[in-house]
């Protein structure tokens, strides 16, 4: 039932559609030019013309000031990799997270994002399903993961609840910790509460945790925090807007932001924005000799 529309874009059963056979092949030779022969090689490394320590000055102002704003993350991972060229999987299905894979200085990446372009990149069961899925692949496989992280949190209503988003959110979370391949982490805005512990947060074993200075890294935003923390200060005012305002502001000033948890160790260095992709490659060559071995077991006990 359904054609590959269908599979690419509702069921997610499809990574790919192509135009023809000619078309199927190219992409399947393409697919293979990022993945080892087997699970025990290294994923292959090619030549690469771009610059190691290449500066995108774009990228300081690619992020608006307002985290009410929305941009393009594919926009920022294109000025990251090496000549720009990112193979997005499964782009039709679950438009709030982007897979797919890159190289850095010729390295086989794989990476996922949230994509504030679409549900402001929270996190629903669709996306969380299928990044679960390529970190495992990427695991399988020994290539290292990338994470860009801009997300408010898990998508609400009773539709994701009643589709168990505890459970399938708890299968991102399971692969992440379960991953032993070199894992860093971006965090570019937001990053609130558990979506923050599942995106590859220092907490599931993350390697290297960078943040930009734009990051709001916080159990909640500042607005719904306020609102709970300060109620009865907000009451009193009788309405006065700008009572709220100052609170809210003086709460995103002290804790949304990547300094406390730079501070508490769960991020490693704030950036600046343009040094981005040196700083992973200098990681990923830090990395490259990582061995992780998990506890011996007959296998693990993903929520399935």
């Amino acid at each position: 039932m359904g054609g590959a529309g269908t599979h690419n874009s509702k069921s997610g059963v499809a990574h790919f559609a192509c135009e023809d056979d000619k078309h199927c092949l190219l992409m399947i030779r393409e697919l293979l030019n990022f993945l080892p022969s087997n699970n025990i090689d290294d994923p292959p490394v090619l030549p690469s013309k771009d610059l190691i320590d290449r500066v995108e000055d774009k990228l300081n102002s690619l992020i608006p000031d307002s985290s009410k704003k929305p941009y393009d993350m594919k926009d920022l991972i294109k000025l990251v990799v090496d000549e720009s060229y990112f193979l997005e999987v499964q782009q039709h299905y679950a438009g709030n997270i982007l897979i797919g894979f890159a190289r850095l200085n010729g390295r086989s990446v794989g990476i996922i994002a949230n994509q504030p372009l679409n549900l402001a990149g929270c996190l629903d069961i669709k996306a969380s399903v299928k990044a679960a899925r390529f970190v495992r692949f990427c695991d399988a496989f020994n290539i290292p993961l990338v994470t860009f992280v801009d997300v408010p949190g898990f998508l609400p209503g009773t539709e994701q609840e009643y589709g168990g988003i505890i459970r399938h959110g708890a299968k991102l979370l399971y692969a992440y910790a379960e991953a032993t391949v070199p894992k860093i982490t971006i965090i570019t805005r937001k990053s609130y509460g558990g979506a923050y512990c599942v995106m590859s947060s220092k907490h599931l074993r993350g390697d290297v945790n960078l943040a930009y200075p734009t990051a709001e890294i916080a159990v909640m935003g500042p607005d719904g925090a306020v609102n709970i923390i300060f109620r009865e200060q907000i009451l009193k005012a009788n309405g006065d807007a700008r009572v709220k305002d100052k609170l809210t502001e003086d709460y995103r000033t002290t804790f949304a932001n990547p300094y406390k948890a730079a501070e508490l160790g769960y991020i490693d260095e704030v950036i600046e924005p343009s040094q981005t992709r040196r700083r992973i490659i200098d990681a990923l060559e830090m990395l490259k000799n990582k061995r992780d071995v998990n506890p011996p077991r007959k296998h693990g006990n993903i929520p399935l």
